[in-house]
């Protein structure tokens, strides 16, 4: 398959997590919207690193991966502590800073 179809595939679905963390106000489908945007950044890692015969995008990917799932934990944990104290995930009416 030709590059440009990768690329087109990564802008698309990069598009697509912009449109859900500027258009949703829940929370987790925020999160999922990064998440989204951030798999399609390594999709385009892997597509170009393959195009160049070049293994450094590839390893730059396991590496965010990585990250990714540490982030991802993390980000959970905070969700759920929000909600519980909260009781909702709705970013509309969470304000932590307010007494």
């Amino acid at each position: 398959m030709p590059l440009t179809y990768y690329l087109i595939l990564g802008a698309i679905l990069f598009s697509l997590g912009v449109l859900g963390v500027l258009t949703r106000r829940n929370a987790i489908v925020i999160f999922l919207s990064i998440e989204l945007m951030l798999n399609a950044v390594n999709l385009t890692f892997v597509a170009l690193s393959n195009h160049v015969k070049n293994l450094d995008g590839q390893v730059f990917v396991f590496f965010v991966m990585i990250v990714a799932a540490a982030e991802v934990a993390v980000g959970l944990a905070l969700i759920v502590a929000i909600f519980r104290l909260k009781e909702t995930v709705y970013v509309d009416e969470i304000n932590l800073m307010k007494w």
